[in-house]
């Protein structure tokens, strides 16, 4: 069985692509083959990490690669870009013929200011609303089962 890709795109590739992409594997298992890239990778922030790691799911072994990367080599099923920025910029080519594109606008958390305790607060609230997103579309495209 071929196995549809999945891509998150932002901007950095730093947090919220990172963080869904270790959502949607959690959920799906080996239904999806899943991938994160961004606009202008900037690295994977600490705060996602350590965001993750206390849902048990380690995101450490996850890098910020650029969307060049997979232009015209990888062709995604769903494109779904998590902030406005990427949602505005990002090539047609990665679900032209037969993709689909949809759009998650969340905050960045990276943006957030304040303390470090502050700061992985944005990025615990930002993580818990990709999940409760992910698994809404997981029940809408595999089913109930999820």
């Amino acid at each position: 069985m071929v196995k549809s890709k999945v891509i998150f795109v932002c901007t950095g590739n730093s947090a919220r692509s990172q963080m869904a992409e270790g959502l949607l594997r959690h959920h799906a298992g080996d239904r999806f083959e899943v991938y994160s890239a961004g606009l202008e990778p900037k690295g994977v922030n600490p705060f996602a990490i350590q965001a993750m790691d206390e849902v048990g799911i380690n995101i450490r072994d996850q890098w910020s690669k650029s969307l060049k990367e997979y232009m015209g080599r990888t062709f995604f099923r769903y494109v779904i870009t998590v902030c406005g920025h990427a949602d505005a910029s990002c090539p047609q080519p990665l679900w032209a013929q037969g993709g689909t594109k949809l759009h998650w606008p969340f905050d960045d958390p990276a943006a957030a200011d304040g303390t470090d305790d502050e700061k992985l607060a944005k990025f615990r609230e930002v993580r818990d609303q990709l999940d409760t997103q992910i698994v809404a579309w997981l029940r809408e495209v595999v089913g109930e089962g999820v």
